[in-house]
């Protein structure tokens, strides 16, 4: 939950880990004073390489103590009916009276592409609210087309379910429910096998590992993503839609290489995606790569500066963020992310000016997003606690809530 306090999370993930205080200080490096005193609210944030070296000793991401942007609220209360009518398009009931369908005349394989198309882009976009509205009447969409026509049509209508139960997997991840996350990419798995699409079966798996990441199964993350990428990498080098998705698995295995503390070998993974990436210019683009895996250039150097930045790397951070040249087709929330990492580089060497210059860009492009942030939180109130404040700073930490 994004409204948790800091030292609570601490103390549910120590929980969780089966630790003390005194276990968790000895893994982490951090002193128990200040794990007391977080999880008993008298310290209410810390300077980030300290929150780098909990998440360490906890084996957790560093998301799991700073929290994604929420997609919904998250106050103890029950679901809300959006989150409820997703549940059920993804896990239908076991038993629902036959309903005679309707508009099976007006279905069409490009109707129900274009509307996974603006599915994907709302969910891009982190516009999580309006693709709850949504995404039922895709997935109920998708499966009437799965379930029609000869053979042919019925695999194309696989493939599009396969998308849609994918694009409900990323959904629940960032909606923090990672469970429901797994049901629908089994699902989409699934239906893949059953599809036109050779590649959909490992952009889902690309999935899968970054649920896997997010449950701490590291190894697992790291070794589908492995897996997945030799058979694209085997059968389907020459496309661009194969590099892309080969590319997004290598991306996805470096992660887990990374979040396992192999750094070298991570890096060397993400130098090798990148120079797979130059090849996408001599190659003729998918036919829409809105639903194809996101890897460019681009995409490729933004997450090698997130990996710098939670290795406690913040000038190679920096230096990896120069020399960006942002594509036209990233989504913004990779440019969100950039300006975040970037801005927690800055702080990392105690460059409060250009910290504020990256938050004050991000509050330009996400005002919304950044003020729902932990981490966001997190660096403005650690610029604040200093004794002299950079111009800017005042305003940023009242938009946060930071100060009165």
């Amino acid at each position: 939950m994004a409204t948790e306090h800091l030292g609570d999370r601490v103390a549910r993930l120590r929980r969780l880990a089966d630790l003390t205080q005194e276990g968790l200080a000895e893994r982490s490096g951090v002193s128990v004073d200040v794990i007391r005193k977080l999880e008993q609210r008298r310290k209410h944030s810390a300077r980030l390489p300290t929150l780098h070296s909990l998440a360490k000793g906890l084996e957790v991401e560093l998301t799991a103590l700073l929290g994604d942007p929420p997609g919904v609220p998250s106050n103890g209360d029950v679901e809300p009916p959006q989150l409820v009518a997703v549940r059920r398009a993804i896990m239908p009931p076991l038993f629902a009276p036959p309903v005679e369908p309707m508009g099976v005349e007006s279905l069409s394989l490009a109707l129900v592409r274009a509307e996974l198309a603006e599915g994907w882009t709302l969910y891009h976009a982190a516009q999580f609210g309006r693709l709850m509205d949504v995404l039922p009447g895709i997935i109920a969409d998708a499966r009437l087309l799965a379930a029609v026509g000869g053979a042919d049509q019925r695999a194309a209508g696989q493939a599009a379910l396969g998308k849609a139960l994918q694009l409900g997997g990323h959904l629940a991840i960032r909606l923090g429910k990672t469970d429901l996350a797994l049901s629908a990419l089994e699902r989409a798995h699934a239906a893949a096998g059953d599809s036109s699409d050779p590649l959909l079966a490992p952009m889902v798996s690309n999935s899968v590992a970054w649920a896997y990441q997010r449950q701490a199964r590291l190894d697992d993350a790291r070794n589908l993503a492995v897996h997945a990428a030799d058979g694209v990498e085997r059968d389907h080098a020459g496309t661009s839609a194969g590099v892309r998705v080969w590319g997004g698995l290598l991306m996805s295995a470096a992660t887990s290489y990374a979040r396992s503390d192999d750094y070298d070998t991570a890096n060397l993974m993400m130098r090798t995606a990148e120079r797979a990436a130059g090849r996408l210019a001599k190659l003729p683009p998918p036919a829409d790569g809105r639903l194809v895996s996101v890897f460019s250039r681009s995409s490729v150097r933004i997450e090698r500066v997130r990996l710098a930045v939670q290795h406690e790397r913040p000038e190679e951070a920096l230096t990896l963020a120069k020399g960006i040249r942002l594509s036209a087709d990233t989504p913004p929330s990779w440019r969100t992310w950039l300006l975040l990492d970037v801005a927690r580089a800055h702080t990392d060497v105690g460059d409060a000016e250009g910290a504020v210059k990256a938050l004050e860009a991000l509050r330009r492009v996400a005002p919304a997003w950044m003020r729902h942030h932990t981490l966001a939180v997190a660096i403005v109130t650690d610029l604040w606690a200093r004794s002299t404040r950079p111009a800017g700073l005042r305003k940023l930490a009242q938009f946060l809530g930071v100060t009165e």
